[in-house]
């Protein structure tokens, strides 16, 4: 595609979304003149990929620079031993499962937690942790499981509520914990043989929380530039140009685009009550494996209100099942491939039939290209 023209097409494309038609005009031209060869980067955030897909900054930079969705859906990255133990809790007596809603249809190796509420089992869908700790208040003769699915981003406010939870008393309140960390994960991209990411967009939610630093590394070791960025599509127009100045100068830096929201330290707060109140562990995730402390369980002071303690649930395995279904959401994580490149893509597996976590996220890669990309 000619430069003119690609500029062109981001500018309509990003106009009726974004409003400021000059700065979307000047990012385009920018970038445009910066991008000498083809160039492979990796966002990592479900709502940068919907972002990059919904005002289609990934078509109009098609031959220019291939943007590939990685590890960032925590529900896309949950294990399907993790998903087996939560319907496993949710066959217990007396157990009621709380969880927000995309978990509700990922498959496990037999089951989901949907066709286990179809048979029976009391899940609840919620939007807030504190939800479920209300209503292990009202109703005191019943045990209340939230399920912790999530990364940086959303561990704090769970973590508080189980504080509040013993603060309160309320005994019949536990959290079955599955927060991933991003930084493991990256390095485990950035070290993978057969991937060659050469700069990645930054995930402005979690980088909120954790701060710009714990991901240093990325360019000390491995060379790659990194932006962390925003979310509108001038926000990840304008990281992509500062990713292209590095590779330009060939000199990887690590930056905050995001500067209205993410700091160099975090949210101190936030980060005291992860360290305070849990240790760090190696983890499965879909798609990349066993990685070394990515996930944060709750230390053993808080083991009353740990699931795994409280219900003795046994140790998971810590190896992968590889899908056998044909669903490829694995690589989609890894970014080995793109969603149109799984065989079930758009055919078998659709928002109404899902068949990998994928597409039943509303954070999942499959489901942005299915909804925008088609």
């Amino acid at each position: 595609m000619r430069k003119g023209l690609m500029a062109e097409e981001l500018g309509k494309i990003l106009k009726r979304l974004d409003g400021d038609a000059d700065l979307i005009r000047g990012l385009s031209a920018e970038l445009c003149a910066r991008i000498k060869e083809p160039l492979t980067l990796m966002e990592v955030c479900g709502t940068h990929t919907h972002a990059i897909s919904e005002t289609g900054i990934r078509r109009a930079l098609a031959g220019k620079v291939r943007l590939l969705s990685g590890p960032g859906c925590p529900v896309c990255v949950t294990s399907d031993a993790e998903i087996d133990r939560f319907i496993q809790l949710s066959q217990m007596p007396d157990v009621a499962v709380t969880t927000f809603g995309d978990m509700l249809y990922v498959p496990g190796t037999r089951s989901s937690l949907a066709e286990q509420r179809d048979a029976g089992a009391d899940i609840r869908i919620v939007y807030s942790p504190l939800d479920a700790l209300g209503m292990a208040e009202k109703e005191p003769r019943k045990e209340f499981c939230f399920l912790g699915v999530g990364f940086e981003t959303t561990s704090p406010t769970v973590l508080a509520t189980v504080a509040e939870a013993k603060r309160r008393g309320i005994g019949n309140f536990s959290i079955c914990a599955a927060f991933k960390l991003i930084p493991p994960a990256l390095r485990m991209i950035a070290a993978h043989p057969d991937l060659a990411i050469q700069g990645f967009i930054l995930p402005g939610h979690v980088s909120a929380v954790i701060g710009s630093e714990p991901y240093r590394f990325l360019v000390d070791e491995f060379k790659r530039p990194c932006v962390i960025t925003g979310f509108e599509g001038t926000d990840i127009l304008q990281a992509l140009v500062m990713i292209a100045d590095q590779i330009k100068d060939d000199e990887p830096r690590l930056e905050i685009q995001y500067t209205r929201v993410v700091t160099k330290e975090g949210n101190k707060a936030a980060l005291k009550i992860m360290e305070g109140m849990c240790d760090v562990k190696d983890s499965m995730w879909r798609g990349l494996g066993t990685i070394p402390e990515s996930e944060l369980k709750l230390k053993e002071a808080w083991k009353d209100f740990d699931a795994e303690h409280k219900f003795s649930l046994p140790p998971l395995e810590h190896r992968e099942r590889f899908d056998t279904n044909g669903c490829r959401c694995g690589d989609v994580l890894l970014g080995k491939i793109i969603p149109p490149d799984c065989p079930l893509f758009a055919k078998a597996c659709t928002p109404s039939n899902p068949i990998g976590p994928c597409m039943v996220s509303s954070e999942g890669a499959c489901a942005a290209y299915y909804k925008y990309e088609r």
